[in-house]
């Protein structure tokens, strides 16, 4: 597969991440976008003729949060496909991204390795 045609949205609203983030998987021969809020990640996805292959999404951001997003995404069937990894310090989060169709999360702080391998077994699904 040819990684440099997949793309990955960060919905992530603290700057050094969203730009760390962007650098470090780009470096691993993604093409990756950034998004500050849940509102602006749907603008995008709605206007965009190709769609992400992965959506890493964080919980708590202003304007719409992660949960928020989630609703939104779920509701369009076409959004609804893009896998979605949560990336989140919040407390009890495997029981939140249950409750909003998620199964694979990362908990802030996290280790680069572990976030390249659940991107790499992502986007292999793709």
């Amino acid at each position: 597969m040819n990684q440099a045609s997949k793309e990955i949205l960060i919905i992530e609203d603290d700057l050094e991440i969203r730009e760390s983030l962007i650098e470090i998987l780009g470096e691993e021969g993604y093409l990756v976008r950034g998004s500050s809020n849940g509102k602006e990640a749907l603008d995008y996805l709605n206007l965009s003729k190709t769609l992400p292959a992965l959506l890493l999404l964080d919980l708590m951001m202003p304007v719409m949060d992660g949960f928020q997003f989630r609703a939104e995404q779920m509701k369009n069937e076409k959004l609804a496909q893009i896998p979605t990894v949560v990336l989140s310090a919040n407390s009890d989060l495997a029981r939140k991204v249950r409750g909003i169709g998620i199964s694979q999360y990362i908990k802030k702080p996290f280790e680069l390795d572990s976030l390249i391998k659940i991107v790499r077994a992502n986007m292999d699904l793709s």
